[in-house]
Protein backbone atom coordinates (compact mmCIF):
# COMPACT_ATOMS: atom_id res chain seq x y z
CA UNK A 1 0.00 0.00 0.00
CA UNK A 2 1.12 3.53 -0.67
CA UNK A 3 -0.01 6.52 1.19
CA UNK A 4 -2.58 8.64 -0.29
CA UNK A 5 -0.83 11.87 -0.78
CA UNK A 6 1.80 9.52 -3.35
CA UNK A 7 -1.05 8.42 -4.90
CA UNK A 8 -2.43 11.60 -5.78
CA UNK A 9 1.04 12.41 -6.99
CA UNK A 10 1.44 9.09 -9.20
CA UNK A 11 -2.17 9.73 -10.57
CA UNK A 12 -1.63 13.53 -11.46
CA UNK A 13 1.71 12.40 -13.19
CA UNK A 14 -0.98 10.08 -15.70
CA UNK A 15 -2.96 13.23 -16.97
CA UNK A 16 -2.11 16.44 -19.16
CA UNK A 17 -4.18 18.78 -20.49
CA UNK A 18 -5.75 18.14 -24.22
CA UNK A 19 -5.18 20.36 -26.84
CA UNK A 20 -7.46 23.45 -26.45
CA UNK A 21 -10.31 23.60 -29.27
CA UNK A 22 -12.59 26.79 -30.39
CA UNK A 23 -16.28 27.49 -29.70
CA UNK A 24 -18.84 29.45 -30.38
CA UNK A 25 -19.42 31.98 -27.78
CA UNK A 26 -23.51 30.61 -27.05
CA UNK A 27 -21.28 27.03 -26.60
CA UNK A 28 -19.16 28.16 -24.17
CA UNK A 29 -21.13 28.29 -20.41
CA UNK A 30 -19.02 26.05 -18.14
CA UNK A 31 -16.29 25.49 -20.18
CA UNK A 32 -12.54 26.70 -19.26
CA UNK A 33 -10.68 29.08 -21.56
CA UNK A 34 -7.67 27.16 -23.08
CA UNK A 35 -5.58 30.82 -22.35
CA UNK A 36 -6.10 34.63 -21.92
CA UNK A 37 -8.00 36.35 -24.55
CA UNK A 38 -7.56 40.04 -25.26
CA UNK A 39 -10.96 42.47 -25.91
CA UNK A 40 -11.35 43.29 -29.67
CA UNK A 41 -12.69 46.33 -28.89
CA UNK A 42 -13.02 49.07 -26.45
CA UNK A 43 -16.24 49.51 -24.28
CA UNK A 44 -18.05 51.94 -24.48
CA UNK A 45 -16.95 52.73 -27.89
CA UNK A 46 -17.51 56.24 -27.15
CA UNK A 47 -18.52 58.50 -24.53
CA UNK A 48 -21.93 57.81 -24.01
CA UNK A 49 -24.41 59.71 -21.93
CA UNK A 50 -25.42 57.97 -18.28
CA UNK A 51 -28.71 59.68 -18.05
CA UNK A 52 -31.84 60.95 -19.90
CA UNK A 53 -31.27 64.67 -19.95
CA UNK A 54 -29.61 67.79 -22.52
CA UNK A 55 -25.85 67.16 -23.35
CA UNK A 56 -24.58 70.93 -23.04
CA UNK A 57 -20.79 72.86 -23.61
CA UNK A 58 -18.96 73.71 -20.36
CA UNK A 59 -20.99 74.08 -16.97
CA UNK A 60 -24.77 74.88 -16.36
CA UNK A 61 -25.95 76.64 -13.33
CA UNK A 62 -29.92 77.06 -11.90
CA UNK A 63 -31.61 79.99 -14.40
CA UNK A 64 -29.03 79.39 -17.31
CA UNK A 65 -31.05 78.59 -20.90
CA UNK A 66 -30.45 76.58 -23.62
CA UNK A 67 -31.27 76.57 -27.51
CA UNK A 68 -32.42 72.72 -28.10
CA UNK A 69 -30.94 71.93 -31.54
CA UNK A 70 -31.43 68.33 -32.13
CA UNK A 71 -31.56 64.88 -30.61
CA UNK A 72 -29.40 61.94 -30.06
CA UNK A 73 -30.75 58.02 -29.09
CA UNK A 74 -28.90 54.96 -28.91
CA UNK A 75 -27.76 54.21 -32.45
CA UNK A 76 -28.82 57.34 -33.68
CA UNK A 77 -25.84 59.87 -32.34
CA UNK A 78 -26.21 64.13 -33.32
CA UNK A 79 -24.25 64.56 -36.21
CA UNK A 80 -23.52 68.86 -35.33
CA UNK A 81 -21.29 69.76 -32.53
CA UNK A 82 -23.09 71.34 -29.66
CA UNK A 83 -21.59 75.18 -29.01
CA UNK A 84 -22.23 77.53 -26.16
CA UNK A 85 -25.84 78.23 -25.39
CA UNK A 86 -27.13 75.55 -27.10
CA UNK A 87 -28.65 71.39 -25.99
CA UNK A 88 -29.21 68.75 -27.69
CA UNK A 89 -31.73 66.53 -25.99
CA UNK A 90 -29.80 63.29 -25.30
CA UNK A 91 -31.12 59.80 -23.84
CA UNK A 92 -28.96 56.86 -21.81
CA UNK A 93 -26.56 55.56 -23.89
CA UNK A 94 -26.31 57.56 -26.60
CA UNK A 95 -23.15 59.27 -27.69
CA UNK A 96 -22.07 62.36 -26.51
CA UNK A 97 -22.36 65.30 -28.97
CA UNK A 98 -19.28 67.00 -29.78
CA UNK A 99 -18.51 69.92 -28.21
CA UNK A 100 -20.86 68.64 -25.24
CA UNK A 101 -18.88 68.35 -22.03
CA UNK A 102 -21.71 67.20 -19.90
CA UNK A 103 -25.48 66.12 -18.99
CA UNK A 104 -28.45 67.79 -17.21
CA UNK A 105 -30.88 65.40 -16.21
CA UNK A 106 -33.94 66.12 -17.66
CA UNK A 107 -35.56 66.83 -13.96
CA UNK A 108 -33.45 69.79 -13.28
CA UNK A 109 -34.57 71.29 -16.53
CA UNK A 110 -37.86 72.55 -17.78
CA UNK A 111 -38.50 72.94 -21.45
CA UNK A 112 -40.85 75.08 -23.10
CA UNK A 113 -39.95 74.63 -26.84
CA UNK A 114 -36.85 74.98 -28.77
CA UNK A 115 -35.73 76.22 -24.99
CA UNK A 116 -34.74 74.42 -21.98
CA UNK A 117 -33.93 76.05 -18.82
CA UNK A 118 -32.03 74.65 -15.86
CA UNK A 119 -34.17 75.02 -12.92
CA UNK A 120 -32.66 72.60 -10.19
CA UNK A 121 -29.30 72.59 -9.00
CA UNK A 122 -27.47 70.09 -11.38
CA UNK A 123 -24.69 69.36 -9.18
CA UNK A 124 -21.12 67.88 -10.14
CA UNK A 125 -21.51 65.11 -11.74
CA UNK A 126 -21.04 64.96 -15.72
CA UNK A 127 -23.65 62.13 -16.30
CA UNK A 128 -20.97 60.88 -18.80
CA UNK A 129 -19.57 57.52 -19.37
CA UNK A 130 -16.22 57.60 -20.58
CA UNK A 131 -14.74 55.85 -24.11
CA UNK A 132 -13.12 52.99 -22.58
CA UNK A 133 -14.22 53.21 -18.92
CA UNK A 134 -15.02 49.78 -18.30
CA UNK A 135 -12.04 48.54 -20.57
CA UNK A 136 -9.86 49.26 -23.66
CA UNK A 137 -9.29 47.44 -26.86
CA UNK A 138 -6.47 44.48 -25.73
CA UNK A 139 -7.44 44.10 -22.21
CA UNK A 140 -6.58 40.86 -21.50
CA UNK A 141 -9.23 38.21 -19.77
CA UNK A 142 -9.36 35.41 -17.87
CA UNK A 143 -10.65 32.81 -15.59
CA UNK A 144 -9.34 30.00 -13.94
CA UNK A 145 -12.81 28.59 -13.21
CA UNK A 146 -15.30 27.00 -15.43
CA UNK A 147 -17.02 30.41 -17.50
CA UNK A 148 -20.11 31.83 -15.89
CA UNK A 149 -23.33 33.93 -17.20
CA UNK A 150 -21.05 37.12 -16.48
CA UNK A 151 -17.99 36.36 -18.09
CA UNK A 152 -19.94 35.15 -21.19
CA UNK A 153 -21.60 38.74 -21.04
CA UNK A 154 -17.84 40.53 -20.47
CA UNK A 155 -16.85 38.04 -23.67
CA UNK A 156 -19.32 38.94 -25.56
CA UNK A 157 -18.73 42.90 -24.65
CA UNK A 158 -15.12 42.69 -25.62
CA UNK A 159 -16.04 41.37 -29.20
CA UNK A 160 -15.31 37.77 -29.35
CA UNK A 161 -17.93 35.48 -31.14
CA UNK A 162 -15.97 31.94 -30.72
CA UNK A 163 -13.18 31.49 -27.89
CA UNK A 164 -10.49 28.97 -27.23
CA UNK A 165 -11.13 26.36 -24.80
CA UNK A 166 -9.45 23.19 -23.04
CA UNK A 167 -11.40 20.15 -24.76
CA UNK A 168 -13.55 18.73 -22.72
CA UNK A 169 -12.08 15.13 -21.37
CA UNK A 170 -13.70 11.83 -22.14
CA UNK A 171 -14.16 9.83 -19.53
CA UNK A 172 -15.33 6.34 -20.24
CA UNK A 173 -16.64 4.38 -16.92
CA UNK A 174 -16.96 0.77 -16.70
CA UNK A 175 -19.18 -0.90 -14.08
CA UNK A 176 -18.39 -4.75 -13.85
CA UNK A 177 -19.68 -7.78 -12.06
CA UNK A 178 -22.02 -10.26 -12.93
CA UNK A 179 -24.09 -9.30 -9.98
CA UNK A 180 -24.98 -6.00 -11.33
CA UNK A 181 -28.12 -4.94 -12.89
CA UNK A 182 -29.07 -1.90 -14.24
CA UNK A 183 -31.86 0.56 -12.76
CA UNK A 184 -35.21 -0.78 -13.25
CA UNK A 185 -34.43 -4.05 -13.93
CA UNK A 186 -36.27 -6.65 -12.29
CA UNK A 187 -33.33 -8.70 -9.45
CA UNK A 188 -33.29 -11.98 -9.37
CA UNK A 189 -31.33 -14.27 -6.85
CA UNK A 190 -27.96 -12.65 -6.02
CA UNK A 191 -28.40 -9.62 -8.05
CA UNK A 192 -28.29 -5.78 -7.28
CA UNK A 193 -28.84 -2.40 -8.75
CA UNK A 194 -25.85 -1.07 -10.58
CA UNK A 195 -25.88 2.59 -8.74
CA UNK A 196 -21.65 3.48 -9.09
CA UNK A 197 -21.63 4.30 -12.81
CA UNK A 198 -24.32 6.78 -12.75
CA UNK A 199 -23.16 8.73 -9.89
CA UNK A 200 -19.66 8.98 -11.41
CA UNK A 201 -21.24 9.96 -14.52
CA UNK A 202 -22.82 12.86 -12.68
CA UNK A 203 -19.67 13.83 -10.80
CA UNK A 204 -16.97 14.15 -13.98
CA UNK A 205 -20.30 16.06 -16.18
CA UNK A 206 -20.69 17.90 -13.07
CA UNK A 207 -16.73 18.82 -13.29
CA UNK A 208 -16.83 19.55 -17.09
CA UNK A 209 -16.28 16.13 -18.17
CA UNK A 210 -18.05 13.94 -21.38
CA UNK A 211 -19.12 11.06 -19.58
CA UNK A 212 -19.08 7.59 -21.60
CA UNK A 213 -20.87 5.01 -19.27
CA UNK A 214 -20.21 1.50 -20.77
CA UNK A 215 -22.25 -1.35 -20.96
CA UNK A 216 -21.85 -3.30 -17.43
CA UNK A 217 -18.94 -6.38 -18.00
CA UNK A 218 -19.51 -9.84 -16.36
CA UNK A 219 -17.02 -11.25 -14.87
CA UNK A 220 -14.94 -13.51 -17.73
CA UNK A 221 -11.83 -12.34 -19.80
CA UNK A 222 -13.99 -11.72 -22.55
CA UNK A 223 -16.48 -9.65 -21.66
CA UNK A 224 -13.85 -7.53 -19.74
CA UNK A 225 -11.73 -6.75 -23.36
CA UNK A 226 -14.91 -6.35 -25.13
CA UNK A 227 -15.71 -3.08 -22.64
CA UNK A 228 -11.88 -2.23 -22.60
CA UNK A 229 -11.69 -2.13 -26.19
CA UNK A 230 -15.12 0.16 -26.09
CA UNK A 231 -13.07 2.61 -23.88
CA UNK A 232 -10.42 3.41 -26.27
CA UNK A 233 -9.97 6.93 -27.56
CA UNK A 234 -11.37 8.25 -23.64
CA UNK A 235 -8.98 10.69 -21.99
CA UNK A 236 -9.73 8.51 -18.81
CA UNK A 237 -10.85 4.76 -17.89
CA UNK A 238 -12.72 4.50 -14.71
CA UNK A 239 -13.59 1.09 -13.76
CA UNK A 240 -15.48 0.23 -10.85
CA UNK A 241 -15.18 -3.32 -9.14
CA UNK A 242 -13.57 -6.09 -9.73
CA UNK A 243 -10.46 -4.23 -8.33
CA UNK A 244 -9.46 -6.21 -5.26
CA UNK A 245 -7.49 -9.95 -5.33
CA UNK A 246 -10.28 -11.97 -5.03
CA UNK A 247 -11.31 -14.83 -6.91
CA UNK A 248 -13.44 -13.09 -9.44
CA UNK A 249 -11.49 -9.88 -9.47
CA UNK A 250 -10.54 -9.82 -13.30
CA UNK A 251 -10.36 -6.24 -13.93
CA UNK A 252 -6.12 -5.78 -13.09
CA UNK A 253 -5.44 -9.34 -15.16
CA UNK A 254 -7.71 -7.95 -18.00
CA UNK A 255 -6.35 -4.42 -18.38
CA UNK A 256 -2.88 -5.61 -18.65
CA UNK A 257 -3.57 -8.26 -21.19
CA UNK A 258 -5.36 -5.09 -22.81
CA UNK A 259 -2.23 -3.83 -22.55
CA UNK A 260 -2.02 -1.40 -19.51
CA UNK A 261 1.03 -0.40 -17.76
CA UNK A 262 0.39 -0.50 -14.21
CA UNK A 263 1.47 1.79 -11.83
CA UNK A 264 0.12 0.88 -8.03
CA UNK A 265 -2.41 -1.04 -6.46
CA UNK A 266 -3.91 -0.10 -3.10
CA UNK A 267 -3.82 2.67 -1.17
CA UNK A 268 -3.74 3.37 2.60
CA UNK A 269 -6.86 4.58 2.93
CA UNK A 270 -10.54 3.95 3.72
CA UNK A 271 -12.89 3.55 2.11
CA UNK A 272 -10.83 2.77 -0.65
CA UNK A 273 -7.96 0.55 -0.32
CA UNK A 274 -8.22 -1.40 -3.38
CA UNK A 275 -7.56 1.26 -5.96
CA UNK A 276 -5.56 0.76 -8.46
CA UNK A 277 -3.98 3.29 -11.28
CA UNK A 278 -1.99 2.66 -14.57
CA UNK A 279 -2.11 4.06 -18.36
CA UNK A 280 -3.26 1.96 -21.28
CA UNK A 281 -2.02 3.85 -24.47
CA UNK A 282 -2.80 7.05 -24.11
CA UNK A 283 -5.40 6.84 -21.84
CA UNK A 284 -4.88 7.15 -17.74
CA UNK A 285 -7.07 4.23 -16.18
CA UNK A 286 -8.23 4.25 -12.08
CA UNK A 287 -9.57 1.01 -11.15
CA UNK A 288 -11.88 2.15 -8.50
CA UNK A 289 -13.51 -0.03 -5.91
CA UNK A 290 -16.78 -1.62 -5.90
CA UNK A 291 -18.49 -0.57 -2.65
CA UNK A 292 -20.17 2.56 -3.48
CA UNK A 293 -19.14 4.60 -1.46
CA UNK A 294 -15.76 3.77 -1.73
CA UNK A 295 -16.19 4.20 -5.40
CA UNK A 296 -17.29 7.87 -4.76
CA UNK A 297 -14.97 8.90 -2.17
CA UNK A 298 -12.05 7.89 -3.94
CA UNK A 299 -13.34 9.90 -6.90
CA UNK A 300 -13.62 13.21 -4.67
CA UNK A 301 -10.37 12.45 -3.61
CA UNK A 302 -8.32 11.67 -6.41
CA UNK A 303 -10.46 11.79 -10.08
CA UNK A 304 -11.84 15.37 -9.37
CA UNK A 305 -8.06 16.93 -9.14
CA UNK A 306 -7.38 14.79 -11.80
CA UNK A 307 -10.13 16.37 -14.41
CA UNK A 308 -8.88 19.84 -12.74
CA UNK A 309 -5.54 19.30 -14.02
CA UNK A 310 -6.51 18.29 -17.33
CA UNK A 311 -8.94 21.04 -17.95
CA UNK A 312 -5.91 23.33 -17.14
CA UNK A 313 -7.82 24.80 -13.81
CA UNK A 314 -4.79 25.57 -10.83
CA UNK A 315 -5.13 22.14 -7.95
CA UNK A 316 -6.90 22.49 -5.09
CA UNK A 317 -6.31 24.13 -2.27
CA UNK A 318 -5.38 22.87 0.98
CA UNK A 319 -8.79 21.07 2.80
CA UNK A 320 -10.67 23.41 4.53
CA UNK A 321 -10.34 23.37 8.63
CA UNK A 322 -13.45 22.55 11.05
CA UNK A 323 -14.17 22.35 14.48
CA UNK A 324 -15.85 18.76 15.62
CA UNK A 325 -19.17 18.85 17.02
CA UNK A 326 -18.92 15.82 18.68
CA UNK A 327 -15.79 13.62 19.75
CA UNK A 328 -13.99 11.44 16.77
CA UNK A 329 -12.31 8.15 18.23
CA UNK A 330 -8.62 7.22 17.27
CA UNK A 331 -8.19 6.01 13.94
CA UNK A 332 -6.34 2.70 12.48
CA UNK A 333 -3.42 2.76 10.41
CA UNK A 334 -5.29 3.66 7.29
CA UNK A 335 -6.04 7.40 6.47
CA UNK A 336 -9.92 7.63 7.02
CA UNK A 337 -12.66 9.80 4.83
CA UNK A 338 -15.57 9.89 7.25
CA UNK A 339 -18.58 11.24 5.81
CA UNK A 340 -19.83 14.26 7.89
CA UNK A 341 -22.46 16.87 7.85
CA UNK A 342 -21.80 20.75 8.63
CA UNK A 343 -23.88 22.03 11.14
CA UNK A 344 -25.32 25.56 10.94
CA UNK A 345 -22.46 26.80 12.83
CA UNK A 346 -19.77 25.75 11.14
CA UNK A 347 -18.68 22.91 12.97
CA UNK A 348 -18.86 19.11 11.48
CA UNK A 349 -20.48 16.30 12.48
CA UNK A 350 -19.28 12.47 11.63
CA UNK A 351 -21.71 10.63 10.84
CA UNK A 352 -22.52 7.79 13.35
CA UNK A 353 -22.00 4.89 10.33
CA UNK A 354 -19.40 4.61 8.24
CA UNK A 355 -19.38 1.70 6.69
CA UNK A 356 -18.80 1.97 3.00
CA UNK A 357 -22.13 0.32 1.40
CA UNK A 358 -24.13 2.94 2.94
CA UNK A 359 -24.90 5.47 0.24
CA UNK A 360 -27.57 7.26 1.90
CA UNK A 361 -25.61 8.10 4.33
CA UNK A 362 -23.40 9.62 1.57
CA UNK A 363 -25.97 11.22 -0.23
CA UNK A 364 -27.28 13.16 3.50
CA UNK A 365 -23.53 14.03 3.81
CA UNK A 366 -21.79 17.70 2.51
CA UNK A 367 -18.46 16.97 3.87
CA UNK A 368 -15.54 14.51 4.63
CA UNK A 369 -13.58 14.59 7.67
CA UNK A 370 -9.95 13.30 7.19
CA UNK A 371 -8.80 11.23 9.85
CA UNK A 372 -4.43 10.96 9.75
CA UNK A 373 -3.15 7.41 9.96
CA UNK A 374 -3.31 6.86 13.75
CA UNK A 375 -4.68 9.79 14.63
CA UNK A 376 -5.61 10.09 18.31
CA UNK A 377 -8.97 10.66 19.83
CA UNK A 378 -10.32 14.15 18.78
CA UNK A 379 -12.04 16.15 21.00
CA UNK A 380 -15.25 18.03 20.53
CA UNK A 381 -14.25 21.51 19.23
CA UNK A 382 -11.30 20.21 17.75
CA UNK A 383 -9.74 21.62 14.21
CA UNK A 384 -10.20 18.93 11.40
CA UNK A 385 -9.31 19.50 7.93
CA UNK A 386 -12.64 19.17 5.70
CA UNK A 387 -13.49 18.12 2.20
CA UNK A 388 -16.20 20.00 0.40
CA UNK A 389 -18.67 17.44 -0.89
CA UNK A 390 -21.41 19.84 -2.20
CA UNK A 391 -21.76 19.42 -5.80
Amino acid sequence: MIPVEEARARLMALVSRPAPEEVPLRAAAGRVLAGPVAARQTQPPFAASAMDGYAVAGEAAVGDAFEVIGEAAAGHPFSGRVGPGQTVRIFTGAPLPDGATRIVIQEDITRDGDCATVTADPGPTTHVRPAGGDFAAGTPFHRDAPLGPRDIALLAAMGHARVPVAQRPVVAILMTGDELRPPGAPLGPGEITASNGYGLAATVEARGAEARLLPIARDTAESLATAIALARGSDLLLTVGGASVGDHDLVAGALQAAGMAPDFHKVAMRPGKPLMAGRLGGMAVVGLPGNPVSAMVCTRVFVLPMLRRMLGLPDEDAPATRPLAAPVGANGPRQHYMRARVEPGGSVRVADRQDSSLLSVLASADALVIRPPHAPEAAEGMAVPVLDLSD
